[in-house]
């Protein structure tokens, strides 16, 4: 199976191991994977900031760079969703439309693609150790991906998976919002590791490297020994 890879601006300037676990996992499951260099942002950031025009020259070279693959796969929620909205945005565009459909449909989420088109929920994982796991808004709420992660994480040999109390609270990350809103932002983060703190966990494990950036700055800040981890790496680990 041909898989090309939607890396994310994130994964390619902080979480550059996300991108490698990401790949050596998909291979290890058979695919074949293309990366096209071509690929920038999605035009989130300014499209939720409101600059619809600049975005959606940065949609539009997305859609071309992608046009030809067979599966876009990405290990973020927040972004695989933004492919999902293309539609939405371009509707009444006869150029666009249908192409940014195309494109929405043969998107997906990592974990996502993993257990509903490979059928896979076993990948041969190990990690020691007590963790919970972060459900991030986009994925939950907007792109509907919820079951997938847990399923994969509670087969990783010795790997204990414990609820997040009040999981469905936003960390406070939220794109441009943590610039913008600062104070708050901080206070929900706070919240966030108070949560994550209350279970006694060794790995806080996420989808979205925004939300794992914030936290994880955050724990380190706090000096709280608790390790911050993709679900890439944890799915990669062997």
């Amino acid at each position: 199976m041909k898989v090309t890879l939607f890396a994310t601006c994130l994964v390619d300037l902080f979480h550059t191991n996300v991108g490698k676990a990401t790949v050596e996992l998909l291979e290890r499951l058979g695919c074949d994977i293309e990366f096209p260099e071509a690929q920038t942002c999605c035009g989130q950031p300014a499209y939720n900031s409101g600059y619809v025009k600049e975005a959606k020259e940065a949609m539009k070279h997305m859609i071309r760079t992608f046009e030809h693959a067979e599966y876009v796969v990405t290990p973020s929620g927040s972004c695989a969703t933004m492919f999902k909205e293309y539609p939405h945005i371009f509707r009444g565009e006869p150029e666009w439309e249908t192409k940014a459909k195309a494109l929405a449909a043969k998107t997906y989420e990592l974990t996502q693609f993993i257990v509903d088109v490979l059928k896979v929920e076993h990948v041969g994982a190990k990690l020691q150790g007590r963790a919970t796991y972060h459900t991030s808004c986009h994925m939950t709420r907007l792109l509907g991906v919820k079951e997938a992660p847990i399923k994969l994480l509670k087969n990783v040999e010795g790997l204990e998976i414990v609820p997040l109390p009040n999981a469905h609270n936003c960390c406070g990350f939220g794109g441009t919002f943590s610039v913008k809103m600062g104070p708050i932002s901080e206070q929900m983060v706070d919240e966030k590791i108070e949560h994550i703190q209350e279970v006694e966990v060794d790995y806080l494990i996420g989808a979205d490297c925004g939300c794992l950036m914030n936290i994880g700055g955050r724990i380190e800040r706090r000096g709280k020994p608790i390790k911050v981890m993709h679900i890439a790496e944890v799915l990669n680990s062997h």
